[in-house]
């Protein structure tokens, strides 16, 4: 006769249960949360083991250089990830040998200075492996292609710009995303003297927008601060119609 077994009931606070290992857990085991299974000792291992591949990666970053704790490149950025595994596991995990993380931190920044050396002799691998610099202003105006291949967007220029005082499109002659996500900005002495205000932000008030044949010159694209001819509908650098009056610098 076939006999229906009934559910078990659920584990209470406490209560043991069997994992598909074979292994007994018990829930809520304060012990094994924050102790686990190593024995007191371990935890001066730790520290010793801490101790150790800090002062190495410490030594190696030094060589590196101040560049690989500054703003990081694409080639630093991959460093960081790679060694942060390295070091970060060898410092509390009992089965990680020290022997194999020194090697493992060694070859990633040995690697890293190869990159290094390349990129140094050949313009064309450190523009594959790096990038290169783009313009995002020009003479007062977003230089939209430009921000497109930088992979940045408007707002995320505008707030750089901001970060650097700029009020106003017009104060800029040219402004330049480095290879390492820096914008560089030179102010403009001679160029126009209104343009596309952007401070305060767009999300906190944004531009009024007008008709540009009621205003003639005198307004600017509301999108890249392109300045308007005579009864333009369509902004010529970009292609958008939202035009705003052009504000002093």
């Amino acid at each position: 006769m076939h006999v229906q077994s009934l559910p078990r009931p659920a584990a209470a606070f406490g209560d043991k249960v069997e994992s598909g290992m074979d292994q007994t857990i018990v829930a809520f085991d304060l012990k094994r949360m924050l102790i686990g299974d190593a024995p007191p000792l371990f935890f001066l291992e730790i520290i010793f083991r801490t101790a150790v591949i800090y002062c190495y990666s410490l030594f190696l970053i030094r060589w590196l250089g101040s560049r690989a704790i500054g703003q990081l490149t694409i080639v630093e950025f991959l460093l960081v990830i790679a060694l942060g595994s390295a070091v970060g596991d060898a410092m509390f995990y009992p089965e990680v040998p020290l022997l194999h993380a020194l090697l493992v931190i060694t070859l990633v920044v040995l690697a890293n200075k190869a990159l290094d050396v390349i990129m140094g002799r050949s313009e064309r691998a450190e523009d594959f492996i790096d990038g290169h610099p783009h313009t995002v202003v020009r003479d007062g105006v977003l230089d939209v292609e430009s921000l497109a291949a930088g992979q940045l967007s408007r707002e995320e220029i505008f707030q750089e710009l901001r970060k650097k005082g700029i009020r106003n499109l017009a104060e800029v002659d040219r402004a330049y995303i480095e290879r390492d996500g820096v914008v560089t900005v030179f102010r403009t002495r001679d160029g126009p003297a209104s343009g596309l205000r952007i401070e305060p932000p767009f999300a906190i008030a944004r531009p009024e927008l007008v008709d540009p044949s009621t205003y003639g010159d005198a307004v600017v694209c509301a999108n890249c601060g392109y300045h308007s001819g005579p009864g333009t509908g369509q902004c010529d650098n970009c292609g958008r119609r939202a035009w705003t009056p052009a504000q002093q610098k």
